[in-house]
Parts: C-alpha cells; sequence; structure tokens
C-alpha cells in the first residue's frame, strides 16, 4: 500500500521525521510530499525543502520525496497512485482541523483513506512556524529539528 505524507514541510522537524520512520514501517511505500499551503507563506522553495528532507531519509528504503505545487491532495494523490493520506495530530485542534480536511478529501476522492498517527510526546510541541520563530532570534534548536535544517535555518535567517 501507497501513501503520500503531505505538507509545507518549511522545515521538516524532528516531528515530522519520527512520523515519517514509524509510518514507514506501516506502509510498503511513502511518498512525503512538499506542497503548497496557501495560508503561509514559505522561507524555503520547494526546491530546498525537498533537498533537506532527502537528506534525512535517505536510509529509509521506501521513503521518497516530491513536490507537487498549486495542485490538490486528492489530485497528487491520484497522480502517484496512492491509496492513503497520511497525516500527524498533535493535539485536539489538529484534529479538529485534519478531520475536516480528511472529510473534503474523501468527497473529492472516496476512494481515497485519511490514517491520523498521533505524534509521539516529545514532539508535540514542535511545530514548523515556531521553529523559525526560534531560530529567528537564534534559540536552541536542538532536538527539534535535523542538523542540516539547523544550519539551513540560520543561513537564512541570521
Amino acid at each position: 500500500m501507497k501513501a503520500i505524507f503531505p505538507g509545507s514541510f518549511d522545515p521538516i522537524t524532528c516531528g515530522h521525521l519520527d512520523l515519517i520512520k514509524r509510518a514507514s514501517l506501516i506502509f510498503d511505500e511513502i511518498v512525503v510530499l512538499v506542497m503548497t499551503n496557501t495560508s503561509k507563506s514559505g522561507l524555503f522553495s520547494s526546491i530546498e525543502r525537498v533537498a533537506l528532507i532527502k537528506n534525512e531519509i535517505q536510509n529509509i528504503e521506501n521513503v521518497t520525496v516530491a513536490a507537487r505545487e498549486n495542485v490538490l491532495t486528492v489530485q497528487a494523490a491520484k497522480d502517484l497512485q496512492a491509496q492513503v493520506i497520511l497525516r500527524g495530530l498533535r493535539s485536539g485542534r489538529d484534529f479538529l482541523y485534519e478531520t475536516d480536511i480528511a472529510a473534503i478529501n474523501k468527497k473529492l476522492n472516496p476512494d481515497l483513506e485519511t490514517l491520523f498517527l498521533p505524534t509521539n510526546k516529545e514532539y508535540e510541541h514542535i511545530s514548523s512556524s515556531l521553529i523559525k520563530e526560534v531560530a529567528k532570534f537564534d534559540g536552541d534548536l536542538a532536538g527539534l529539528v535535523p542538523v542540516n535544517v539547523e544550519e539551513a535555518l540560520k543561513d537564512k535567517l541570521i
């Protein structure tokens, strides 16, 4: 079974990576899908985000990365012949938001399932938005993002 894990990943965090590693044990294939979030302005280009993610998943055999900009998730899933959309949940707030999106996606493609995986407790406070804020003021990012992402953030923001 093939799943996509869509997101802006601006930048990818240790929480994202934990979810990818755990999901790689469940699915035959996972495509981490760098997408456009129209409600956010990105710090990294999609090319940069793909490169950062590739660096971190290179040793997970059944995980690849692709970028799909300005397309609905259900269309990307169809193009990639995926049966499942994988989403992580950090909190009840995420659950409410994500279930609305899952319902729309189900309406648009009844054959496509959404699977929610809860975030491990150690990562539930991490978000890409907060990471950028910490990085902007030269805060400690150890354990929040991979080293290559920390360096890329500092290059962009400091």
